[in-house]
């Protein structure tokens, strides 16, 4: 089983995590921030990615701590579920629609970090979570867990609704990636012959 712990204690936050790539999608989220547990459920649910987030912020401050440290801390479990990466199909895409809004999602774990957000939002919040701080949690995530990412949502009239097309996207591109490909006969997927932080 391909499956990652992490923990992360500052003064601002005290994270734990747990992430496996070989999950049915269950999930236990907890983070204070009640839209960003339901964002990372269509992330577990839809990529088949069993997850474990348990997180204490300062959120008498904001949100913006819990937030990226969460994005951190899952990111961190990714990279050190996926080892070397050998073996796995390595990139991913989806489009996932939700009624008005269209989402487009891709991803490749390429070892480089590296993220592309286009995301217009209508309101500065979606419940509890700033629209601001989406943006930044997909970077946090695409920095810690060396990936490539690029998301956009194409169009829609409601946040919410982005937002959910936009994770749901995530998890599926996640699950293409991610997924062991036995034609490749355990080698890394790529030309260089390494998967590493260097071009």
């Amino acid at each position: 089983m391909r499956m990652a712990e992490y923990e992360r204690n500052t003064l601002e936050t005290q994270i734990r995590a747990a992430l496996n790539l070989d999950g049915s999608g269950k999930f236990e989220i907890t983070t204070g921030v009640g839209m960003l547990d339901h964002l990372l459920r269509h992330v577990a649910v839809h990529g088949l990615l069993d997850f474990t987030v348990n997180a204490r912020g300062d959120l008498e401050i904001d949100a913006h701590h819990t937030v990226e440290d969460v994005a951190l801390a899952l990111g961190a479990c990714l990279d050190r579920a996926l080892g070397d990466r050998a073996g796995i199909v390595r990139m991913g895409h989806a489009y996932v629609p939700m009624d008005d809004a269209l989402a487009f999602v891709a991803v490749d774990l390429s070892g480089r970090a590296y993220a592309v957000i286009e995301v217009a939002w209508d309101a500065p919040m979606i419940g509890q979570l700033p629209t601001s701080l989406i943006a930044h949690f997909l970077e946090s995530f695409a920095r810690s867990g060396r990936l490539n990412l690029h998301a956009r949502v194409l169009y829609g009239r409601d946040d919410h609704h982005k937002a959910e097309a936009l994770f749901k996207a995530l998890g599926r591109a996640l699950e293409m990636a991610v997924r062991e490909e036995p034609r490749r006969g355990g080698k890394i997927p790529s030309t260089k012959g390494t998967l590493d932080n260097d071009h």
